[in-house]
């Protein structure tokens, strides 16, 4: 992790922040992403699955130096697996020891045995913790995942950055973490937790912002095949799919591509590579025949 860095202090700022760890972002998102820096506010990210939401979080760790904390949602989540759990096993050798040494004072026993060596931090409890750094960046990934009951429990930390433990107490941040909430709209999120938050929807990027993704994270592709990878994606988006390619699907067929060899789009090459591309075996069906003739005549043809 590099040395921390001091939040941006405009709008500009912050681009060239995300630019210069390869997120190439609109500045509409550049602007949301500074205000929710500058104000303390948790960033609500919505948008299909691979349009960018979760990378944001890993260049703003990055490019500010910060811990990156990532908590994966899904269903059954509960407080054990994201904020924290005790060390049970541990708690019984030391109420044993405690016995076999004749100590019966079960009042301090009690008070010892949920001291914070016992405590198991699990994500949200660790993004409360002071860092050296600074406050972590605290990824709170694809939250429509994640039971309405859990959604609920949210509340709490993202209005006061702190966590209640009844037989602990109440642990506070001394300063909140940076947080970034993704959701792929699988489900609502309820109003409560978004009015906590700024928002903003990651939409697909224009040909031109994707074309510039491609060159960036992608070493050693050819002006030629970027620019035909990106026009057959943009043309794919356009079709009856179940899962329309995201930009991570582009980034790893262009990628795919370039370990080939390709020079060009060729139907050989598009059909043997189209599940870098494509993850459902319907969309890669549909794609066959003329439909794939006509989306590779699309992409390979020169623009107007």
């Amino acid at each position: 992790m590099s040395a921390p860095s001091a939040l941006p202090t405009s709008v500009d700022a912050t681009l060239d922040l995300l630019t210069r760890q390869g997120y190439l972002a609109e500045r509409a998102l550049a602007t949301v992403t500074y205000l929710s820096l500058r104000m303390g506010r948790p960033l609500f990210l919505e948008g299909e699955a691979g349009v960018g939401k979760t990378e944001i979080a890993k260049a703003l760790s990055a490019a500010l130096g910060r811990s990156l904390i990532r908590l994966q949602c899904y269903e059954g989540l509960d407080v054990a697996s994201a904020v924290y759990e005790w060390n049970s096993a541990a708690q019984m050798i030391a109420i044993r020891l405690a016995e076999a040494a004749g100590d019966t004072d079960r009042e301090q026993l009690s008070h010892d045995i949920f001291a914070e060596q016992y405590l198991i931090k699990r994500p949200l409890l660790r993004a409360l913790e002071p860092d050296t750094a600074g406050p972590p960046v605290l990824l709170i990934d694809e939250l429509d995942r994640a039971d309405e009951a859990f959604e609920a429990y949210l509340l709490e930390i993202l209005s006061d950055f702190q966590v209640t433990i009844p037989e602990f107490g109440t642990v506070r941040a001394v300063q909140p973490p940076i947080v970034i909430l993704t959701s792929n709209r699988t489900r609502e999120i309820h109003d409560a937790l978004k009015r906590r938050c700024l928002y903003h929807w990651v939409d697909y990027p224009s040909a031109e912002r994707e074309l510039a993704i491609v060159q960036s994270r992608v070493p050693g592709i050819s002006a030629k095949l970027s620019e035909q990878v990106v026009r057959f994606v943009q043309t794919l988006r356009d079709q009856d799919l179940f899962k329309v390619p995201g930009v991570a699907e582009t980034i790893d067929w262009a990628t795919a591509l370039t370990q080939l060899d390709a020079r060009t789009l060729t139907p050989q090459v598009v059909g043997d590579t189209l599940g870098a591309l494509l993850k459902y075996q319907d969309d890669i069906a549909r794609m066959q025949g003329d439909t794939l003739q006509k989306t590779i005549k699309t992409a390979v043809s020169d623009p107007a």
